[in-house]
């Protein structure tokens, strides 16, 4: 009979012991509670994140849309395939470079160079890190996580570019293209307007070639385009060539962000 009984008790004492296990040490908040138990949220000491938009003057004529090409060279090579259709058909565009890119891309660097009526080559700091002054992650990538390396962040790229013989920067973007509020006033005090987007043109270069086309062309009058020009090995890049092109086919007006007017949000241009 003391047989007949043990199992099931100790069937229960282990689930017992299970669920006891499974439940958090009282002073950690649950990941997953009742709805009706308030439970402070996991992300409640993270900082607000923003990934401003930036437009620019609109032409406002009919059938002659103005837009900007703007293109962030982060690490890796530069892509060929974009660099010589923007050489070729003349079209103007503006070049956000680290301080590493610029080390391993001197050739492309002396083509955009060579190019001043074409290329506004801008800050996109030195070791490609997001401009956040508190810590975290974004897209899998740390944060400067201060002030200090924000501004060591900015300051770097800016000290590369003019040590490559590129003129002092006026604009800056920063890696994932995100900041907190803070972070944002800090690069403001700094000198720069900072460059949003308003047509995400080839999702970090991790898009198919024909998706990317497509986003790109569609691009309307005031629009300002991001896309990368330093991974030659992704199919993205060709959908990019080829969107410039259907671009160029339907009379858009290509701009540098030097040269008109624009509006950035959170703070960013005004």
């Amino acid at each position: 009979m003391n047989r007949i009984f043990l199992a099931p008790a100790l069937l229960i004492a282990s689930i017992a012991a299970a669920a006891a296990a499974a439940l958090p040490p009282q002073d950690t908040p649950a990941i997953t509670a009742p709805h009706n138990i308030a439970q402070p949220p996991m992300t409640a000491a993270l900082p607000k994140l923003v990934e401003p938009h930036l437009r620019i003057a609109r032409s406002d004529v009919k059938g002659h849309a103005r837009v900007a090409l703007t293109f962030d060279a982060c690490m890796g090579k530069a892509d060929d395939r974009i660099l010589s259709v923007l050489v070729r058909e003349r079209i103007p565009a503006t070049i956000f470079v680290t301080a590493r890119w610029l080390k391993h891309n001197p050739q492309a660097l002396q083509v955009f160079l060579e190019n001043p009526d074409l290329f506004e080559i801008e800050n996109h700091g030195q070791n490609h890190i997001p401009a956040v002054d508190k810590p975290v992650s974004i897209y899998g990538i740390a944060s400067a996580g201060s002030p200090e390396a924000v501004r060591r962040e900015v300051q770097g790229g800016a000290d590369a570019m003019l040590a490559a013989g590129i003129s002092p920067p006026h604009w800056f973007r920063g890696s994932t293209a995100k900041y907190d509020l803070s972070s944002i006033a800090q690069i403001r005090e700094m000198g720069y307007r900072i460059a949003g987007y308003s047509v995400n043109g080839d999702g970090g270069s991790l898009l198919g070639a024909a998706v990317t086309e497509m986003r790109i062309a569609a691009a309307k009058d005031g629009d300002v385009v991001i896309s990368h020009i330093n991974q030659p090995t992704h199919v993205a890049g060709e959908g990019v060539a080829k969107a410039i092109l259907d671009l160029k086919a339907k009379g858009v007006e290509f701009v540098r962000l030097q040269d008109v007017e624009d509006t950035g949000d959170d703070q960013t241009t005004e």
